[in-house]
């Protein structure tokens, strides 16, 4: 059926209002409205958002599919009310030449669940020795925006500075994996009180901080943009926050688990926390959710990185870095930002759609429900609170470090360009 009449949804989290979409378009938005060829959905004020928009997730595909397919993980994306997420380029082969990208952009049209905008590397190989083919993944049918070596810091200044003024050219952006390497050898957690305690080596803030304040002060000099991943620190918050005050083109992201966890949950060794960058201190998590709430920080971003079984079940030490979060992240969000007070549903929508879309330049997604634009929504039970359960995930991996944590919130529906792939809480 082309016509779907969602009834009595709060948009944005607002009075209830009726919402028609027909074919890929909302046709209209108010009270009271009707339609005897329109499928009926009963919201009975569930929130109604913008499909959200996930500009770092890792779908792990080409060469790493027992961890997770582009399949597998748009559907994680779909169940997490995700119309577009940006896949990351440190798959293998590397996505940094034209044809790997266009291999994922067009895995993500055939699968069908959410847009798939592939990410290309800055560097050859993720080696920080030569640049990519930057221009070539840009023009490809993949129509690259965003390039990173996520997963590994561009950490030489003049290739970082290269890059800068590469993008430029054609309004690109860099997403910085902001660890400096020399600083981090070794390190298996944040460098604090536990780390000590623990015996384990630590990975101290500045070297995510040095690397921040370099690149800003790079963006400024070459008049480019760039972006910050996974920012994790209260100094990589004021450093993000000054430059911004002298007008650098920066934007940064903070995940769903550094909005919540922190290194206390290392003292059990579960691998499930081990990440990059590590968990940090209280003292952090509070900074960082005041830094969405003020907008320093621009954005949440998932850094859904999946993992096999036995990466993750086995010594903290041999264990691999990452968390899945796709499924989980507007729970987490809605717990630690929206009951807390610090944002409303239209300041979730903000961080979670909006902006994202505008960094990544996502066409279609990010855009308000109102008449005319495209049918790209998401449905929220705000009222529900679960236990999570990583059995019912979609994603192929389970590597959650929210297993059995009682979460609010649950997606109900999603609908891509007026095509549901979500409903009442199963892929269709």
């Amino acid at each position: 059926m082309s016509k779907i009449l969602i009834r009595g949804a709060k948009v944005l989290g607002g009075e209830p209002q009726d919402v028609l979409i027909d074919g890929e378009i909302i046709a209209q938005v108010g009270a009271g409205l009707s339609d005897e060829d329109a499928l009926v959905v009963e919201a009975d004020g569930k929130v109604l958002l913008p499909g959200l928009v996930d500009l770092h997730t890792h779908l792990r595909e080409p060469g790493r599919e027992d961890s997770e397919t582009v399949l597998t993980g748009t559907r994680a994306a779909a169940s997490g009310g995700y119309t577009a997420v940006f896949a990351m380029a440190n798959t293998f082969p590397v996505a940094d030449t034209a044809g790997v990208v266009e291999q994922v952009y067009r895995l993500g049209q055939e699968h069908g669940y959410c847009d798939v905008q592939p990410i290309g590397a800055v560097t050859v190989g993720l080696e920080g020795k030569k640049l990519a083919e930057l221009g070539a993944m840009h023009e490809s049918a993949a129509g690259v925006t965003v390039f990173s070596d996520d997963g590994k810091c561009v950490d030489d200044a003049v290739m970082m500075r290269r890059a800068l003024e590469y993008v430029k050219a054609f309004g690109g952006v860099v997403a910085q994996h902001a660890q400096e390497p020399r600083l981090t050898e070794g390190a298996q957690m944040n460098e604090g009180v536990v780390s000590a305690e623990l015996g384990l080596g630590g990975w101290p803030a500045v070297a995510e901080e040095s690397i921040i304040a370099r690149d800003v002060l790079l963006a400024e000099h070459v008049g480019s943009r760039v972006h910050i991943c996974h920012l994790s620190t209260a100094g990589s918050v004021e450093i993000v926050r000054w430059a911004k005050s002298r007008g650098i083109d920066v934007t940064a992201e903070v995940t769903p688990h550094h909005l919540l966890l922190t290194d206390e949950l290392v003292r059990t060794y579960n691998p499930v926390y081990k990440v990059n960058p590590p968990l940090r201190t209280e003292r952090d998590v509070l900074a960082l959710r005041e830094a969405l709430a003020d907008g320093t920080i621009d954005i949440v971003a998932t850094d859904h990185a999946p993992h096999p079984h036995e990466d993750k079940d086995c010594e903290w030490g041999a264990a691999a870095m990452g968390m899945v979060g796709l499924e989980t992240a507007l729970s987490v969000v809605q717990e630690t930002m929206v009951t807390t007070g610090l944002l409303d549903w239209a300041g979730v929508a903000d961080r979670m759609s909006f902006k994202p879309a505008k960094i990544g330049r996502a066409a279609g997604h990010g855009r308000p429900v109102s008449a005319g634009e495209p049918a790209n929504l998401t449905l929220v039970d705000t009222a529900y609170r679960g236990s999570v359960d990583p059995a019912g995930f979609a994603s192929r991996s389970r590597n959650t470090p929210y297993e059995g944590r009682e979460l609010p919130g649950r997606v109900t529906h999603t609908w891509l360009r007026g095509k549901a792939t979500l409903v009442d809480g199963k892929l269709t």
